[in-house]
């Protein structure tokens, strides 16, 4: 894990989660980039000037964030795109080769009554790397237990689990596996990949009316680092397929959430 990229949005939830990624980082001796994507709704005639002055102004912003930063060792460099998130986030992620992007659930949003708010929701609903939400407040500390909560264990690429290997062999990890037999499973559902059996070194199985109630009930009893969850529609955050946003009356947790992509139910 060498490129870490941090979407810039609320000032005040941005210090608290580029320093988690920087501290973060240092465990792998990884560049972090600090990006802002730009919008503009200017005339054809203008807009070349209007985008200079928007890219000067967002690098001034970064420039001040990172100076607000203890990033010790960590190389932290900034990273500008004018055009829509989505895109401007998968053509980056692109470009420099993005191995994990961390973000704060809800980077613009102040609604309290929100978890993921919707730009966040958009970068897990339409992006495909690997996505680690850092809620408010957290600060990094080595990961002792991690809770890898699924519906279905059927997984068609090992290179899916990458970072969470990663992360498990970096920090030593005890990684915990969550089935969570929910209405209408299948028997493919309850076979589990073998390379997430390998890694894992306990397995649970659950029966709940949705993956967040088995997995809530789990983060009681066990009270892990960390929780692993797959990017699927009809997965953890099903309701980001409805929409861009999930209540935390649907879920809310206080430790980081890496979400893995699988780009195929």
């Amino acid at each position: 894990m060498k490129r870490i990229l941090v979407p810039v949005g609320n000032p005040e939830s941005a210090v608290e989660t580029l320093q988690y990624a920087v501290d973060f980082g240092a465990a792998f001796k990884a560049q972090v980039y600090a990006m802002e994507v730009l919008t503009t709704a200017s005339r054809a005639g203008d807009l070349s000037n209007v985008k200079e002055r928007m890219v000067e102004s967002s690098q001034e912003r970064l420039r001040e964030l990172i100076g607000q930063i203890d990033s010790g060792s960590t190389e932290i460099k900034i990273a500008t795109y004018t055009g829509d998130l989505v895109d401007g986030m998968n053509d980056l992620t692109e470009e420099l080769d993005i191995d994990l992007i961390i973000i704060s659930p809800r980077s613009v949003e102040i609604d309290e009554e929100l978890y993921l708010g919707n730009t966040t929701g958009r970068i897990i609903k339409r992006t495909d790397i690997p996505t680690l939400i850092v809620p408010k407040g957290c600060t990094f500390a080595p990961y002792k237990t991690i809770l890898t909560a699924f519906r279905s264990g059927v997984l068609k690429r090992k290179r899916i689990l990458r970072p969470l290997i990663s992360i498990k062999e970096k920090f030593g990890a005890t990684v915990n596996l969550l089935l969570v037999k929910t209405p209408n499973y299948t028997d493919d559902d309850l076979k589990i990949n073998t390379a997430l059996m390998d890694i894992a070194s306990q397995v649970t199985m659950t029966e709940h009316a949705s993956t967040y109630l088995g997995v809530l009930e789990h983060l009681q009893s066990q009270h892990p680092d960390m929780l692993t969850v797959f990017r699927r529609k009809r997965g953890f955050f099903s309701n980001l397929w409805e929409k861009n946003t999930i209540l935390k009356s649907e879920f809310s947790a206080r430790i980081p959430v890496l979400v893995l992509s699988v780009k195929k139910d």
